[in-house]
């Protein structure tokens, strides 16, 4: 798919910036795994459930943080 500027897709710097975000992206999609089945779950969260949830929620803070580091600690390139 061609982006607006007429590119045959995404460039190097943008693959890489997936590529630095998907530990976030994968936890945080395990966090709403989570959430969806306890939402759609009948009856009272048992506690397996409510660790996983605590876990998972954990899980997507901590991934965020190290990201952020990563972002904000890394050398700056020259425009």
């Amino acid at each position: 798919m061609n982006d607006p500027n007429g590119s045959p897709g995404p460039t190097q710097a943008q693959l890489e910036a997936i590529e630095s975000e998907m530990p976030l992206i994968e936890a945080e999609i395990e966090l709403l795994d989570v959430q969806i089945r306890i939402m759609s779950a009948h009856g009272p969260v048992d506690e397996v459930t409510a660790q996983r949830l605590r876990r998972s929620r954990d899980a997507v803070v901590a991934e965020a943080l190290r990201w952020y580091m990563r972002q904000y600690n890394a050398p700056r390139r020259a425009a």
